[in-house]
Formats: structure tokens, sequence, C-alpha cells
């Protein structure tokens, strides 16, 4: 969560966040979710920075949606709360 929420660097953000969405675990995700649940706007920029960094491309993961999905039925509030942002964020990106 440090490295996803971190106020000093930017780019440590972005790329955690890419890191995770490209693990596309349910544990990996739920990482990234947990963090959009508390993060300020610009923290979220950078998340959705990174996950649209880990979808686009020859080698972008698909798996996210279907982890999104998942998600959406946890037990934390902020968590499905926070996989619905993810979830349109990832369909932002698919347009």
């Amino acid at each position: 969560m440090g490295l996803l929420l971190d106020v000093e660097d930017t780019a440590v953000t972005r790329q955690t966040a890419e890191s995770l969405a490209r693990v596309g675990t349910v544990a990996a995700v739920r990482l990234i979710a947990l963090a959009v649940a508390e993060a300020d706007d610009n923290q979220a920029d950078w998340l959705q920075t990174g996950v649209h960094d880990a979808l686009v491309g020859p080698d972008g993961v698909q798996d996210v949606a279907a982890v999104c999905a998942k998600l959406s039925r946890d037990q934390e509030e902020a968590v499905r709360w926070a996989a619905a942002a993810l979830s349109a964020w990832i369909d932002g990106t698919r347009r």
C-alpha cells in the first residue's frame, strides 16, 4: 500500500499499479482497489494511469475486468466501491 499511495513519488504509484494489474490476481487487484479507496485525486489519477498502461498495447492484460467483477462482491464496502471505479477505468480504456 505504501508504494501505491506514495505521496513523494508518483512514478512509484504508477509503476506499482501497472505491475499489480499485470499480475492480475484477485489479491493484486484487491490491493489496487484498496489504494483507490484511500487515494486522493492526484494519487487516483496515477493509479488509473498505471492500470491503463497494463491494459493497452499488444501485451496488455485482459483478466482485470473479470477480477473486478469478483471484487464487486467483496466483504469490504470500500473494495466493492473501488472495484466499480476500476471497472469504469477499464471500460474507458477499451473505447
